[in-house]
């Protein structure tokens, strides 16, 4: 269960400057994991910005983020790639000092996510890097099953980005 306070919203264009904020934390903690740099995020401008915090008020994608008090401490997004696939979950990061099940950020924004994803489908999808063990292990314990298919990872390091599906309904 989230801590009181916690509040689980989707994002709006004004909320830009939290964004960044959140979005570089996000790069400096798991480099692998996020499908960007951190050297080409610090030369986005106040327009691309702009543009990632308006996801959330976007019809066919969401971005939704967990904010305690004035700080933002996750965020999750979801868009549906293709029909034939369904809802793929994206951008998936909680703060390290708001990490595990006593926290409850990650099940709260998850929670949001899937009822998203449920309007549009009876599954969701995501990627996860090979060499993301933390990451691997949650998805699993919260009902994630590897489907067998994988892709290359385009960035540095290289390696395998590991599909997982789980069944909403």
């Amino acid at each position: 269960m989230p801590r009181p306070g916690l509040v689980i919203r989707t994002t709006r264009e004004d909320d830009w400057r939290a964004m960044r904020e959140l979005r570089l934390e996000m790069l400096r903690d798991t480099p692998i994991a996020f499908g960007d740099t951190l050297e080409r995020a610090l030369g986005y401008d106040e327009i691309e910005w702009r543009i990632r915090a308006r996801r959330g008020e976007a019809r066919e994608q969401t971005l939704i983020v967990a904010v305690d008090g004035d700080r933002w401490v996750g965020t999750m997004g979801c868009y549906v790639p293709d029909l034939t696939t369904g809802p793929l979950l994206v951008g998936v990061y909680v703060s390290p000092d708001r990490r595990g099940d006593d926290a409850g950020v990650t099940r709260a924004l998850l929670t949001e996510i899937e009822r998203w994803a449920a309007d549009r489908s009876d599954t969701l999808r995501l990627e996860v890097h090979e060499d993301n063990p933390r990451a691997r292990r949650f998805y699993e314990k919260l009902g994630f099953a590897y489907t067998g298919h994988s892709r290359p990872y385009e960035l540095e390091p290289g390696g395998l980005e590991l599909e997982m599906q789980k069944r909403l309904r």
